[in-house]
């Protein structure tokens, strides 16, 4: 019997090990900013945090008032959500709406960049952004209005581009979105869904050595946007980030296999034992 207890325990434990996470931000909404600095036209509104207005002219950013130490060759993991609503002004011939969204890791300072095509991150230097780019700046977007790119030091010209080909994202649908890098073998990748159940193939990759971009690991992490002649709100939902690779999943995502096996054995040994002692 005693061997049983422990055998259920420690199968029961590993199980729950496996779903835990070691969050060092973790916002289910932002109905609080609490530990975050707003700069230039970032808000709260309600239960989001609007990085920018449906206005002319905005840029804005949110970033950790702290830095994250990301100690594991610059390593880490996040998830959140976003939605585009209310687009107005110019349109490019694709759609209304501009200019989007970037998650930004940057080691210089609480701030913001460059407004419009800059999406409020032109001129950050020492960073790595993922951008999710609503308007269509020629060339060096590759002619597109509705992709999501990989940027790097405060350059919009993004070193890889994928078009976002499941819906327009002005279209005011909630967009969950997984972006890892691990440092140890270098890959930077990224998914994108409206389902929330983190896809198997990331939409992004890119293979790069962000520890020497950033010059140091501890970081300020966050959102920046922009509009200029186009715009939209551009809001964030929800926001969970893991100072270290460990992939998180969606919230409509199951426990990996192993984990699931692992509670599944601590489940059977569970029922022997309650059996035994009848």
């Amino acid at each position: 019997m005693k061997i049983l207890n422990q055998l259920a325990a420690v199968a029961c434990g590993i199980a729950l090990a496996g779903q835990a996470g070691a969050a060092v931000i973790n916002y289910s909404d932002f109905s609080s900013t609490a530990g975050l600095t707003l700069n230039g036209s970032a808000t709260q509104a309600g239960s989001v945090l609007r990085v920018t207005p449906a206005n002319f002219g905005q840029s804005g950013s949110a970033f950790s008032t702290s830095t994250v130490s990301l100690a594991s060759n610059a390593s880490f993991s996040t998830f959140f959500q976003f939605r585009f609503t209310s687009p107005g002004g110019a349109c490019d011939g694709l759609g209304c709406g501009a200019d989007g969204l970037v998650f930004v890791v940057q080691t210089v300072g609480n701030n913001v960049g460059g407004a419009g095509g800059g999406i409020g991150y032109a001129g950050i230097n020492n960073s790595v952004g993922i951008e999710f780019d609503t308007w269509n700046n020629g060339s060096g977007d590759n002619n597109s209005s509705n992709h999501i790119g990989a940027d790097v030091n405060g350059d919009v010209n993004s070193i890889v581009l994928a078009e976002v080909t499941e819906a327009d994202m002005n279209d005011g649908d909630i967009w969950s979105v997984w972006v890892d890098y691990n440092g140890g073998t270098n890959l930077l990748e990224a998914r994108m869904n409206r389902s929330g159940v983190r896809p198997s193939n990331a939409l992004l990759s890119l293979t790069r050595d962000l520890a020497t971009d950033l010059a140091t690991t501890n970081a300020f992490v966050g959102f920046t946007s922009g509009t200029g002649a186009a715009y939209a709100n551009h809001d964030v939902l929800s926001w969970t980030l893991e100072d270290r690779f460990a992939p998180i999943g969606g919230g409509n995502s199951v426990p990996e296999p192993g984990s699931l096996l692992l509670l599944g054995t601590g489940l059977v040994l569970a029922r022997v034992m309650r059996k035994r002692a009848h």
